[in-house]
């Protein structure tokens, strides 16, 4: 399922036409959605669209401050992933409180993020890439290859068969299918959004991550640059900012 145009229904609608009513989002820290994904994640609050969000750590092993106690640094960026989902109209977080820099995809990690899924029911789950990227180091820090994995085996087969993790049955949660997966970073970003008119809503939601930017002018300008970039892409047109996402259609 690919359409480079990227139509509007996409936003809406799944792969397989189902209606999109919940979106949840799964990262392995605080920051990672809004650098990744704030304006589209704007653009689904605007249309009505719930979003919840699962953040496996609390990225304790973050920030540039050796003046803040390390035993801090979890509480202050929970509190700044909190301001920054109010800022593109989220108001529910999930943390599932896992390490720092330690993150693997173990079958304890599959089973709680099956556990939110059932819980949230979401018709589209948002995540990062679990391949890793040898022409940007950058974009595939150990912890975010984790999560992704993790998450795409918690989509299939884990949340949606009744028989794996009998315990989230045990619990009331029944077995949930999600439509299809948005990937962040993926090697084939097929479907741009336009975000032109959500952009200052990215950047303020960044900008709330203020433990994490020891120069937050130079954020937002790297951010700007990197909206243009992926317009420019996608044959958007001089002047617009977009995102973009390999689509995986999970029937």
């Amino acid at each position: 399922m690919t359409d480079a145009a990227g139509p509007d229904d996409l936003h809406e609608r799944t792969a397989s036409g189902v209606e999109v009513e919940r979106v949840l989002v799964v990262t392995a820290h605080p920051d990672d959605v809004d650098f990744g994904a704030a304006g589209t994640v704007a653009t689904w609050t605007d249309r009505g669209i719930e979003v919840v969000y699962c953040i496996v750590t609390d990225g304790d092993a973050g920030g540039f401050d050796p003046a803040i106690p390390r035993t801090a640094i979890a509480g202050i960026r929970r509190d700044e992933q909190a301001a920054a989902a109010k800022a593109v109209g989220v108001e529910r977080l999930v943390f599932l409180g896992y390490p720092d820099g330690r993150l693997l995809p173990t079958l304890d990690l599959r089973r709680d993020i099956s556990r939110v899924i059932r819980q949230v029911r979401p018709q589209r789950l948002l995540c990062q890439c679990p391949q890793r990227n040898f022409s940007r180091i950058y974009a595939s820090h150990p912890d975010h290859l984790a999560a992704g994995e993790a998450a795409l085996c918690a989509v299939y087969p884990d949340a949606r068969n009744p028989f794996t993790f009998t315990e989230l049955i045990d619990e009331g949660l029944d077995a949930w299918s999600v439509q299809d997966v948005w990937m962040m970073g993926g090697p084939n970003p097929q479907h741009p959004v336009d975000i032109t008119d959500h952009l200052d809503r990215k950047i303020s939601a960044l900008l709330c991550h203020a433990s994490q930017h020891p120069d937050p002018d130079q954020m937002a300008t790297r951010v700007r640059a990197w909206g243009a970039m992926q317009a420019e892409q996608f044959g958007l047109g001089a002047g617009r900012a977009a995102e973009s996402f390999q689509v995986i259609d999970t029937r």
